[in-house]
């Protein structure tokens, strides 16, 4: 069993990407590989979150990667802040997830649609690391159809009282700020609640079969009072606020799931190298090589996906379903690169010595938050008929 994989650089569209990308991609990568590869087992297996990494993360500009430097972020475009989050997917889930909640959840909101106060009080707490977010949308009743949420908000002069619990809430226990989204008489709002909020409660959410490396929390609220000035974007605007930071997270959902499936396939490839079966390589067995063809042409249709959403991202053209697509061939590459590599390697595939079983649990759960691929395929296919006037 090879202890190192061998990574399919070939495939990463290098041509296409700004010396300053590749520096970014490479810089990130190298942390990675460095520091946080050698601790994420321990982690895993225990079901916390290196948070003394977090400093780290802060200095390399993880946090509100796209965000202007005005607020400490690092201004990144699209594309190198994609990629940024594919090198963290290759180490762990859990490291990208906590850095995409920070990041794409919480800041992205509040620069978006929050004031000037919002954001020079968070901003660049957050970007530094200094205080972590969390986002609170789904409910028991309320996944895919957020209209259908029962968590509400009552004006009472120049405060609002909610009320309601939330669920499935990345970095929940460890937050000091919450954005949450409950339906007013203006419709749907968002709210930034702090920690210790008299009324805000935290608890230990569910324990999953995929994602160990951070927990999840469920968040409730009884009769908790939120200022007028800690309310997020206009009234009856809730859904447009929702839209647009949906967009970007499915772009990022995207990219994030490139970097899992490239170490899989790096560990299938290197493993059909070395593993020797009736006396050769397997990977001369065309029932393994034709495997790896399948998954690394797969897998480079998925980048062009993404490369190109993200690209047009940055130039304001792209569309719905331009983040949908990238979306449904990223998450569904990753599920069968993910199957095939195990299959691959047979039994030993399963074994916690390699890194694939985890890495195939935590790909099931891709095709289903940030918007399943039924409602995926629902926008694109809605995008080709609007055209046409059905």
């Amino acid at each position: 069993m090879p202890a190192k994989y061998q990574s399919p650089d070939y495939y990463r569209l290098d041509d296409l990407l700004s010396d300053e990308q590749k520096m970014t991609r490479d810089t990130v990568r190298a942390w990675v590989d460095d520091r946080f590869l050698p601790v994420i087992a321990r982690h895993y297996q225990a079901g916390t979150f290196p948070l003394d990494l977090v400093p780290q993360m802060a200095q390399l500009g993880l946090f509100g990667a796209t965000l202007p430097e005005t607020y400490g972020c690092a201004g990144m475009d699209n594309i190198a802040a994609g990629l940024v989050m594919q090198e963290l997917e290759r180490g762990d889930s859990g490291l990208r997830s906590f850095a995409s909640v920070q990041s794409s959840l919480v800041m992205f909101p509040i620069f978006t649609y929050g004031s000037e106060e919002q954001r020079g009080r968070w901003l660049p707490r957050l970007a530094r690391g200094e205080a972590i977010g969390c986002f609170g949308l789904t409910e028991p009743d309320a996944g895919s159809d957020p209209g259908s949420m029962k968590t509400r908000a009552v004006r009472k002069g120049e405060n609002w009282i909610l009320n309601g619990a939330k669920m499935w809430i990345t970095n929940g226990t460890i937050a000091d700020v919450a954005v949450v989204w409950a339906k007013t008489d203006e419709g749907i709002r968002g709210f930034l609640v702090d920690k210790g909020t008299p009324g805000f409660a935290v608890r230990d959410g569910y324990r999953n079969v995929s994602h160990r490396g951070y927990t999840n929390a469920v968040l409730d609220f009884d009769n908790c009072r939120i200022p007028q000035d800690q309310v997020l974007g206009e009234p009856h605007k809730g859904f447009e606020v929702a839209n647009a930071w949906l967009g970007a997270t499915r772009l990022q959902v995207a990219a994030t799931c490139l970097g899992r499936a490239e170490r899989a396939l790096g560990h299938a490839m290197s493993y059909a190298a070395e593993r020797r079966q009736f006396g050769q390589q397997i990977g001369k067995f065309q029932g393994v090589s034709f495997k790896l063809a399948d998954m690394a042409m797969e897998l480079k249709a998925a980048e062009l996906l993404t490369r190109e959403a993200a690209w047009k991202f940055d130039a304001g053209t792209v569309t719905e379903a331009d983040m949908s697509m990238a979306k449904l061939k990223a998450t569904e590459v990753l599920a069968f690169i993910a199957d095939e590599a195990i299959q691959i390697h047979g039994g030993m595939g399963l074994m916690e010595d390699l890194p694939l079983e985890r890495i195939w649990r935590d790909a099931r759960v891709e095709r289903i938050w940030e918007g399943t691929s039924e409602i995926q395929r629902h926008i694109i296919s809605r995008e080709l008929l609007r055209a046409l006037g059905a």
